[in-house]
C-alpha cells in the first residue's frame, strides 16, 4: 500500500491541510475515488455546496486536488492527483520549526474533525457500539513498550491505515473514519502544579 500514498513534506502544504474542512474534503475524495462533483462532496459532508468552493480552490491551487470538466453539462469534478485512491500522508520534520508548527496546526484540525465525527455518530439511532461489528469507539491507552512492541504497534497501525484507505467497492457498504495519535509520553513541567507537585487537570 505504500506506493498508493502521496507523501506531503512541504510545511506550506501541510498548513493548507490544517483546515478541518479541507481535511474532510481530501478524506472524502480518497474514500469515494474517481471524479466527484462539488454537489456530491457537499452531500457526503453534510455541508452547503457554496461553502466548499473556496476550500476546493485553495486545494487545487496547492496541487492537492485536481479539477476537470466532464460530461455534457461540463460540471466541475474534483479528485486527488494521480491514482484515484491515492491517500495523502505527511512526512514529519520536527527539526524544522516551520514544519513543527504546520504539524501542530494540522493535528489540531485532525482532532477537531474526529470530535465532530464522534458527536455526529452519537446521534445515529442505529450506530453499533458493541461487538465485533462495532462502528463507534473512542479510547486512550498508555503503556510501557519494548522496542519490539513499538515496531508491532506501528505494523498494526499501518495495517489499519491500509484498510481505511481502500477504494470504494460494491461490497463495501459503510463509510467510516478513524483517527489516532501515537506519541511518546514526556512529563513536562507545564503539566505539573506550580509547586512542582501534581496539580489540578482539566
Amino acid at each position: 500500500m505504500q506506493d498508493e500514498y502521496r507523501i506531503i513534506d512541504d510545511p506550506a502544504l501541510i498548513e493548507v491541510l490544517a483546515s478541518p474542512v479541507r481535511q474532510e474534503i481530501v478524506d472524502t475524495l480518497a474514500a469515494l475515488g474517481g471524479q466527484v462533483s462539488a454537489a456530491e462532496l457537499a452531500l457526503q459532508l453534510g455541508r452547503h455546496v457554496d461553502g466548499l468552493y473556496y476550500h476546493l480552490k485553495v486545494l487545487c491551487r496547492a496541487g492537492l486536488v485536481t479539477e476537470s470538466a466532464e460530461g455534457e453539462d461540463e460540471a466541475r469534478r474534483y479528485a486527488l492527483p494521480g491514482h484515484a485512491t491515492r491517500a495523502l500522508r505527511l512526512a514529519y520534520r520536527p527539526a524544522s520549526e516551520p514544519g513543527k508548527q504546520a504539524l501542530r496546526k494540522f493535528t489540531r484540525g485532525l482532532l477537531k474533525v474526529a470530535q465532530q465525527d464522534f458527536d455526529d455518530a452519537l446521534d445515529l439511532p442505529d450506530v453499533v457500539t458493541e461487538g465485533s461489528a462495532r462502528q463507534l469507539w473512542a479510547a486512550r491507552n498508555k503503556a510501557w513498550l519494548s522496542p519490539e512492541e513499538v515496531v508491532e504497534a506501528n505494523a498494526l497501525l499501518q495495517r489499519l491505515c491500509a484498510l481505511m484507505s481502500q477504494p470504494r467497492a460494491p461490497e463495501r457498504t459503510q463509510i467510516l473514519s478513524c483517527t489516532f495519535v501515537l506519541a511518546p509520553h514526556v512529563a513536562l513541567p507545564k503539566r505539573r502544579g506550580s509547586d512542582g507537585g501534581a496539580g489540578p487537570e482539566d
